[in-house]
């Protein structure tokens, strides 16, 4: 296939104009280094046609690829001044000031019903998870979204290490997304995390009869400067609250839910026995 027909195949636009404007600088300054797509490929490890979705703006770059790019064509920072804006656009545009303050978050609390929180996911069931979306989502999206959930764990890394604690419906750990093979790799991956000294994880059981958050999912992130924020993730609706009564009913509801559900170590207990079921 041509590189002019590779450039019209249909792909997603990202939710922001950034890789636009990304994309016809990086071609302005290739076509004025005299550099083809494919030489530039080659330096940096992509096909000619990838460079042309770069260019384009149908496709989002790592900061790595920026930062050879920004060298290869002597750019001067022109490029990489663009990292920062770049690694929010690989997220959809309701969740992309969420992943700024999650990146710098000192504590951050999740409560989750239908699928394992994205910071606990692994690369297999995150795939899985946007696999199912309806509407379809194109495979460049999917290897995009799963490429940005995972670079979301890097937090795991930061120092100081962030206080994370998560609170899951029961159902959660027992829903087989992805199948068997997937669902074990996860529920593994889960006891792993655990093992982690900032990381606290509570089952809620299904026997239980009171439950202080049948509203649905949220999550709470305090700032490094102590200011608390809620997020709210609704079909179309999703958004951020920083007035302080909203944020301060949600904190009222997670501090109830780590009361009524299992401590850390008989959570773990029910996933290990999951794990032991064939």
């Amino acid at each position: 296939m041509s590189e002019e027909v590779q450039e019209l195949d249909d792909q997603p636009q990202p939710d922001s104009v950034v890789p636009l404007i990304f994309g016809r600088l990086l071609k302005r300054l290739r076509a004025q280094a005299g550099v083809e797509r494919a030489e530039l490929g080659r330096v940096t490890g992509y096909s000619a046609a990838t460079i042309a979705s770069y260019e384009q703006g149908r496709r989002i770059p790592n900061a790595k690829f920026i930062m050879q790019a920004d060298e290869m064509l002597d750019a001067k920072g022109a490029l990489t001044d663009f990292v920062e804006e770049m690694e929010k656009a690989q997220y959809p545009a309701f969740f992309q000031d969420v992943a700024v303050l999650e990146k710098k978050a000192v504590t951050l609390y999740f409560f989750a019903v239908q699928a394992v929180p994205g910071l606990l996911q692994t690369e297999d069931y995150a795939r899985a998870v946007f696999t199912m979306r309806r509407p379809l989502l194109s495979q460049v999206t999917i290897e995009q979204r799963v490429a940005a959930r995972l670079a979301r764990q890097q937090v795991y890394e930061r120092e100081p290490a962030p206080t994370l604690s998560f609170v899951m419906e029961e159902a959660v750990v027992r829903k087989k997304l992805g199948g068997p093979a997937v669902w074990r790799g996860q529920l593994e991956h889960i006891m792993l995390v655990s093992e982690r000294r900032n990381v606290e994880l509570q089952i809620m059981p299904d026997d239980r009869v009171k439950h202080a958050a049948l509203a649905g999912p949220f999550s709470l992130i305090e700032t490094e400067k102590g200011r608390r924020i809620a997020y709210v993730e609704a079909h179309k609706h999703s958004r951020l609250y920083t007035d302080r009564q909203t944020v301060r009913e949600l904190e009222e509801q997670y501090s109830l839910l780590r009361a009524q559900a299992l401590p850390p170590d008989e959570s773990l207990a029910i996933v290990e026995k999951l794990l032991g079921e064939k």
